[in-house]
């Protein structure tokens, strides 16, 4: 099929020059059909997500809300092969100046190149034009830390109902999901252990569902410190439903747990009676981690217990805090001072045997 060239020539020689690249693309196997690239992002992002049907529901639901709220708007009706370089600069420019957070431009960023990077497998355009460096990489700030007693005061001031979620959320280095999905069969108080096998999530349009844990490393079975086990068995006694798969945490109504809920409920006026700044749910697994890497837990040790599979989270736990850098050095002056003093009582018996 003839096709015209997208523009007129000055010169026969800059027509038959052209002519000549383009033949040599198609022999090459590298000519983009130029019709090819005229989909929207919009469609060719929600068959994008469709097409992947081993993403888990949560992945999915993120994908979706990234597409609509910060995709779309810019780039929802615009061809896939008019989006150039300057089109992704001005749009990435354009929704931090709005406000949007570093991490969800990340996120953004990283779902709109992966796009248009499946576009180029297939044909549709002829190069990404997602380029700026770092711009995928997640900065996220530092999350806040209670002490060990900052958890208790919460713990003692929350409603009663939720004790032992806080003690186990931050003591147990469990997600919110995890914890809303635990049941009966899944606590063993004499054996100090607590089963992960799934976690309760609230999706849009689909409400409460069990899902898999977050990565396969999330299915794992945690051991709890024996501090809190009094506090779980008082609470299975008087809170948790009844039946192997009864929920451990459930609401006033003995449904189960809506984060939404909670967080409007009871979490922020339970900040307010313990003394304590706004923090989130999550930031008790982080307390939960940082304490366990304090307590000497090894890289995989962490993985193990946060249900990680990569080093990379369980690394950010490494860190020195200033405790244990005087602890270190406390040490390093004992061992330091113990030398100098051998190798004194040392110099001091050679003096003396010159001296004989």
């Amino acid at each position: 099929m003839d096709r015209p060239a997208p523009e007129t020539f000055t010169t026969k020689t800059d027509a038959e020059v052209w002519l000549t690249r383009k033949e040599a693309e198609i022999l090459d196997d590298e000519w983009i059909d130029p019709d090819a690239g005229k989909i929207t992002l919009g469609e060719y992002g929600r068959a994008w997500i469709d097409e992947r049907p081993n993403l888990r529901l949560r992945t999915v639901e993120l994908y979706g809300y990234l597409l609509r709220a910060h995709l779309a708007p810019t780039f929802g009706e615009k061809a896939l092969s008019e989006i150039k370089d300057p089109h992704v600069r001005r749009w990435r420019k354009k929704l931090l100046d709005a406000g949007a957070s570093e991490v969800t431009v990340a996120k953004a960023y990283r779902l709109l190149k992966a796009i248009l990077t499946t576009a180029v497998d297939d044909q549709l355009i002829k190069r990404n034009p997602c380029r700026i460096k770092g711009a995928g990489q997640e900065k996220s700030p530092e999350r806040p830390m209670l002490t060990v007693a900052q958890v208790y005061e919460l713990a003692d001031t929350i409603e009663p109902r939720y004790r032992a979620l806080v003690l186990l959320g931050t003591f147990g280095s469990l997600r919110w999901g995890e914890l809303a999905g635990l049941q009966r069969r899944d606590l063993d108080l004499d054996a100090g252990t607590v089963r992960v096998e799934r976690q309760l999530m609230q999706l849009t349009g689909k409400g409460l569902v069990f899902t898999e844990p977050k990565s396969a490393a999330g299915k794992r079975t945690v051991v709890i410190p024996e501090l809190i086990i009094e506090d779980l068995r008082a609470h299975v006694k008087d809170f948790t439903q009844d039946g192997d798969k009864g929920l451990i945490f459930a609401g006033p109504d003995d449904g189960p747990l809506r984060n939404t809920n909670f967080n409007r409920r009871v979490w922020a006026q339970a900040l307010v009676n313990a003394g304590l700044p706004k923090i989130h749910f999550h930031d008790l697994r982080h307390t939960g981690n940082t304490l366990a890497a304090n307590a000497g837990a090894s890289i995989r040790e962490l993985m193990e217990r946060m249900g990680h599979s990569s080093t990379r989270a369980a690394m950010v736990y490494q860190h020195s805090t200033d405790e244990r850098q005087r602890e270190v050095a406390r040490k390093l002056d004992g061992l330091a001072r113990g030398a100098l003093a051998k190798g004194s009582g040392t110099q001091r018996a050679r003096e003396r045997k010159k001296t004989e």
